[in-house]
């Protein structure tokens, strides 16, 4: 079956960078688009961004753009979440997740996703 791994989560100073890694195993990682996602404390799950099989595509929410980069290395089955500029508001758990379509960046279009890392960000 599936299985999505995250790692790079941690604790930092708001202004500070952090990134996120995600592996995938059991699927031709290359041919399907993939995301992430996040759950702040009592809040739902959002899209974050997400990218298409070859990387020519990629979304991202109102609230990341022009601070985090999602890339992706096919060879290596391994997605990328580059996040600078980080706020507190970006505390959250952070989800990696493989998708079937690239239709919305939405948890409806999610086959699996990974355990989660958390990502807190301090003032």
């Amino acid at each position: 079956q599936v299985r999505v791994v995250e790692s790079g989560g941690g604790s930092v100073q708001a202004g500070g960078s952090l990134r996120l890694s995600c592996t995938a195993s059991g699927l031709t990682f290359g041919v399907y688009p993939m995301g992430w996602f996040r759950q702040p404390p009592g809040k739902e799950r959002e899209g974050v961004s997400c990218i298409s099989w070859n990387g020519g595509m990629t979304t991202y929410a109102n609230s990341v753009k022009g601070r985090f980069t999602i890339s992706r290395d096919n060879a290596k089955s391994t997605l990328y979440l580059q996040m600078d500029s980080l706020k507190p508001e970006d505390t959250a758990m952070y989800y990696c997740a493989q998708m079937i379509s690239l239709e919305s960046c939405s948890g409806s279009w999610v086959n699996a996703w990974g355990q989660g890392t958390q990502v807190t960000v301090s003032s």
